[in-house]
């Protein structure tokens, strides 16, 4: 568990110096330049992953179950992660409306994700592992709204070529994942097949 939390502490952390340090991160890039901070930022990222990786997969082989997920919350969860999907390709086809609506539909998919995760998954480490990442999508999207407020930002709207393509790219990849990957990538099939 140890690693799992390490690995937390650094990819998510990276990952929340807008949240919480702002003025210091433009400090940061001023000085060191953009491209030498990004660098930065992507090596603990990468450490952050590497270790939440392993710490993972090693709390797995010991889990502490705290609730027994009922098979529903599968299904479901299955439903909230197409939606996951589907804005997080929203993240990168530009001119679309989701994006538009939304802002920022790459967070809201980790909230999504993260959810549902919770939902269908009653481990200790289940739940440090989404907990955390459902808890930094909340304050991550709370400060990206507040960042969008301040600098008074308006988004153009979406066309519906590019709003239907978001869809459906985000389906194939959803079913790709559930039916195939997750189980290849995770070892476990999230629908129990």
């Amino acid at each position: 568990m140890a690693l799992l939390i390490a690995g937390l502490i650094l990819f998510l952390g990276s990952h929340s110096v807008r949240i919480f340090a702002e003025g210091w991160r433009n400090h940061q890039i001023e000085q060191r330049g953009p491209m030498k901070w990004k660098s930065l930022l992507a090596m603990v990222s990468i450490a952050g992953l590497v270790l939440l990786v392993i710490g993972y997969g090693q709390a797995r082989m010991n889990p502490v179950e705290l609730w027994q997920a009922p098979v529903w919350s599968r299904h479901l969860a299955a439903l909230l992660t197409l939606i996951a999907f589907i804005l997080l390709v929203a993240a990168y086809i530009p001119r679309n409306s989701l994006k538009a609506k939304i802002g920022h539909p790459m967070v809201v998919a980790v909230k999504i994700w993260a959810f549902a995760h919770l939902l269908s998954n009653g481990t200790l480490a289940d739940t440090v592992l989404f907990g955390s990442f459902l808890l930094w999508a909340v304050l991550n999207f709370r400060s990206a709204r507040r960042r969008d407020r301040a600098a008074s930002v308006i988004r153009a709207p979406g066309f519906l070529a590019n709003t239907l393509l978001t869809v459906g790219l985000g389906v194939a990849v959803w079913a790709a994942f559930v039916f195939k990957l997750h189980a290849w990538l995770i070892g476990v099939s999230p629908l129990g097949m």
